[in-house]
């Protein structure tokens, strides 16, 4: 199987490589706290966007200009907001529907999370709803990356129809579901591999991977990264 390199960049931001050479970047707030500052970001081909807030939309528009345009996967009213307001290329789609951006399939799935961006005058807008993604690579492997998101039941769904041997979840709590959460989440996703994001970034969220992986079923494999480490699958 050929390797995929996943690099965490703090809070939710996640860069993945594919041996073909394509690069993914996921919630990419790259202005967040925890960015490791020796991180260069050499090559971006897609961007894909779970929900509005600041912290998984920051500096897009920017990072999108700055890498021939991009294109931004979204759901339908922020990729509309962005296309319109901030003139970025965009992929406006909505929860079961899949895409093929190069060699991956990219399907969005249901979150449990509020979503809002803010207008140029500061104004809280609507911004659809909060998703998640399967990304399917070119030799069969699933990728879930869960966006902001409460547990929810219907993940049993996203296993039964995609099985993701990798799972990204979201362990900070308070925003999002915390580490008790989350292991029920890694049982009925039936994870084998499972790495946490939001956590760390502030104080109000107090997950750790090391909490999740007390909690998590036997079988599932709690991978912790600093922000910078890269985990090749």
């Amino acid at each position: 199987m050929a390797a995929i390199d996943i690099t965490w960049l703090g809070h939710s931001a996640f860069e993945l490589k594919l041996d073909t050479g394509e690069v993914f970047l996921l919630d990419p707030w790259l202005g967040n706290p925890k960015y490791p500052a020796s991180k260069q970001i050499e090559r971006c081909d897609y961007i894909l966007l779970s929900h509005g807030h600041f912290d998984h939309t920051g500096g897009v528009a920017e990072l999108s200009a700055k890498y021939n345009n991009a294109p931004v996967v979204a759901i339908y009213e922020i990729a509309t907001y962005l296309q319109s307001k901030q003139n970025v290329k965009t992929i406006g789609m909505n929860k079961g529907g899949s895409t093929q951006l190069g060699p991956v399939t990219v399907t969005m799935t249901h979150a449990i999370h509020s979503s809002s961006m803010s207008d140029e005058q500061g104004n809280i807008i609507y911004a659809g709803e909060a998703a998640g993604y399967v990304l399917t690579f070119a030799d069969g492997r699933a990728l879930y990356f869960a966006g902001d998101t409460a547990v929810f039941s219907d993940m049993a769904l996203i296993a039964e129809i995609y099985q993701p041997e990798l799972c990204i979840l979201p362990i900070g709590d308070f925003y999002t579901m915390g580490p008790r959460e989350a292991a029920v989440a890694c049982r009925l996703l039936k994870a084998k591999k499972v790495i946490g994001m939001h956590w760390g970034t502030f104080d109000a969220l107090p997950g750790t991977p090391a909490k999740l992986a007390e909690l998590a079923p036997a079988g599932t494999e709690v991978i912790s990264l600093e922000p910078g480490a890269a985990y090749r699958w």
